[in-house]
């Protein structure tokens, strides 16, 4: 079986939130597509509960767009602790984390109904199961504890 990556880290060594460069793959062409963890909340001590969560996917995966180049997915976690952000290039860290900043802080403070987008059930799968409430209180808390540019001590928050 294929080794995979996220299940050999150490997630009672990190410290959350942060964003973390996975890996870099090449594809036939050369072309670089990175693969961040950014993680929202501490691993094994909470998680962000479904409705919230599936409220700042939706919101983040617009938002993020506007602020960071070749945004190919961003998806949460089955843990629910954060999301795997897959980008075109290599983009440096804090480019990242700036980027989901700016999303979190339109989330946090700016984001109505009217803003997510996907919660008609044509556009989504679950479409009942989104909390704009619980979205926003965890925008907030993630912002208040600050995203670090490392996964194993606080940098940069």
């Amino acid at each position: 079986m294929a080794e995979v990556e996220s299940f050999t880290l150490d997630h009672t060594a990190v410290k959350a939130p942060y964003v973390r460069l996975i890996s870099v793959e090449r594809g036939p062409r050369g072309d670089a597509i990175s693969n961040f963890d950014v993680r929202f909340v501490q691993p094994n001590e909470g998680e962000i509960p479904t409705a919230g969560l599936h409220t700042i996917e939706h919101l983040i995966a617009a938002q993020l767009r506007d602020h960071l180049d070749g945004v190919i997915d961003i998806s949460p976690f089955g843990c629910r602790t954060g999301f795997h952000l897959i980008v075109w290039g290599e983009p440096a860290v804090v480019d990242v984390v700036a980027g989901i900043r700016e999303s979190l802080r339109f989330i946090a403070e700016k984001a109505e109904w009217a803003d997510v987008p996907g919660v008609s059930a044509v556009e989504c799968g679950n479409y009942r199961d989104h909390s704009l409430h619980s979205a926003r209180e965890w925008a907030r808390l993630i912002l208040d504890q600050g995203i670090s540019l490392d996964a194993f001590e606080r940098v940069g928050v």
